[in-house]
């Protein structure tokens, strides 16, 4: 989403009263989806109370199938967020090529769609957009 900013590696500090809407993003290595466990145990700690966490993407950070130990981590980090998303490895982005929604993966397209409709909507269910997980 090029209008979205990204944290830093920090959760945001939005003015006082306000929410932020956070999706945490995370490569598919061990170390990657280890850091987006520690973000989620935060968020979950209550630790970031300004924080409405919108979920998970998991990008992949090879190509072809996940090893079975981090396909497992993976389930286990997106059973912990309001919702989760895994893309493709695209080889196009890693040498930079802007993303061309036409042209994505369908997980990405779907991912598209899920963010646009939980910004647009202020009163979400837990059953309600983007609770399918991406594979």
């Amino acid at each position: 989403m090029p209008e979205w900013r990204g944290g830093g590696h920090c959760w945001p500090r939005p003015p006082d009263n306000e929410r932020a809407r956070v999706v945490l993003v995370s490569r598919s290595s061990a170390y990657g989806l280890q850091a987006a466990q520690s973000a989620a145990t935060q968020w979950a700690a209550g630790a970031v109370p300004y924080v409405e966490l919108l979920g998970l993407v998991i990008i992949a950070d090879a190509p072809g199938r996940l090893p079975r130990p981090l396909r497992d981590l993976a389930q286990v980090v997106g059973g912990g967020v309001p919702r989760a998303w895994q893309l493709p490895w695209v080889e196009a982005w890693r040498l930079g090529e802007p993303p061309e929604q036409t042209e994505s993966p369908r997980a990405v397209r779907r991912l598209i769609k899920d963010l646009h409709l939980l910004i647009n909507t202020t009163d979400v269910d837990a059953d309600g957009v983007g609770k399918r997980k991406e594979h």
